[in-house]
């Protein structure tokens, strides 16, 4: 076999970013797609193996790029019921909205929802090389969870060396450009918050809370797992923040009022804004069509600004 024969085959349809070694029965292929996007990366990788394929051999190719800076927001609760999901969904779609190449792992083991959030029920991701691929959605934030990987209604009964090495396989997967990855973290601190915080390192933390008492008592021991961990708190948001009546306008506040910001205060870091209890924002999540999404949001963007403006300056 001519070596220079396959290289010029090569070029020509990679030009400088392939190199071509042959060994016995195998032809090998080092391409470097630094700058490319996953689809030109994956259609050069495809026109290199047609273009070096010859009968009797076997090629192997191997992608090379530059190392993206990816930077983990990772966003707790204390406890369940807050509203966590639906505020990670949504700050992922608006910090993508605003610029920033943001994916979205799910990362609650026992109870995925973002596979409904985000309008990808029953898709499952595939894989290269044995690492995952993250699975499109209609809102430019890929996704990986849980609820992609198990069958519909099935518990996942694991212990926790199980679900961290779920955690890693989600975290670690093929997300090619993307450089912000939004991990919605089951509610505790337990064994998946403790792998999050020591092997793969958040940038920093947002904390979800509603205004009463017990979840703000919740809401500060996450605060103490992240600050005894150090990891940066980013902000607290407070959801289910006052009730407008559809029918007379008046607000109540089934939860009350002030709380996480008063907490916030109280523990010295930023608050970030408040989600009302709006059915609006319920049946639209349920459906698969975050209000992130929409032209009209006045919600979830401008937490997701104060997000971006944090991990701009930091």
């Amino acid at each position: 076999m001519d070596e220079k024969e396959v290289a010029a085959a090569v070029a020509a349809v990679a030009g400088t970013r392939a190199t071509v070694r042959i060994e016995g029965q195998r032809i090998g292929v080092v391409i470097d797609a630094a700058g490319l996007d996953a689809p030109t990366r994956d259609a050069l990788e495809a026109s290199v193996r047609m273009a070096a394929a010859r009968p009797g051999y076997e090629v192997r190719t191997v992608v090379t790029a530059e190392r993206v800076a990816r930077r983990i927001v990772a966003v707790a609760s204390g406890k369940g019921g807050v509203g966590k999901s639906t505020l990670s969904a949504n700050l992922a779609i608006a910090l993508a909205k605003a610029g920033r190449r943001t994916g979205l792992v799910d990362a609650d083991i026992y109870g995925p929802s973002q596979p409904r959030l985000m309008a990808v029920e029953g898709t499952r991701p595939e894989a290269r090389d044995k690492v995952l691929l993250p699975v499109a959605t209609p809102y430019g934030v890929p996704l990986l969870s849980m609820g992609q990987l198990v069958e519909p209604g099935r518990a996942i009964a694991w212990r926790g060396p199980m679900t961290a090495g779920a955690l890693g396989q989600l975290i670690d997967a093929h997300w090619g450009a993307t450089d912000t990855l939004v991990v919605d973290l089951p509610p505790g601190t337990g064994d998946v918050q403790l792998t999050m915080v020591q092997k793969h390192r958040p940038a920093g933390a947002v904390i979800v809370s509603t205004p009463q008492d017990l979840a703000l008592i919740d809401a500060r021991r996450a605060i103490d797992l992240f600050e005894k961990a150090g990891v940066p708190i980013i902000g607290l948001v407070e959801n289910m923040a006052g009730y407008a009546c559809p029918h007379c306008g008046e607000v109540s506040d089934p939860f009350g009022h002030g709380g996480a910001e008063a907490a916030a205060r109280e523990a010295g870091i930023a608050f970030l804004g408040r989600v009302p209890l709006d059915i609006a924002i319920r049946t639209a999540s349920d459906a698969g069509q975050p209000p992130a999404a929409g032209t009209d949001d006045r919600v979830f963007a401008p937490i997701a600004a104060q997000v971006a403006a944090w991990l701009a300056a930091g």
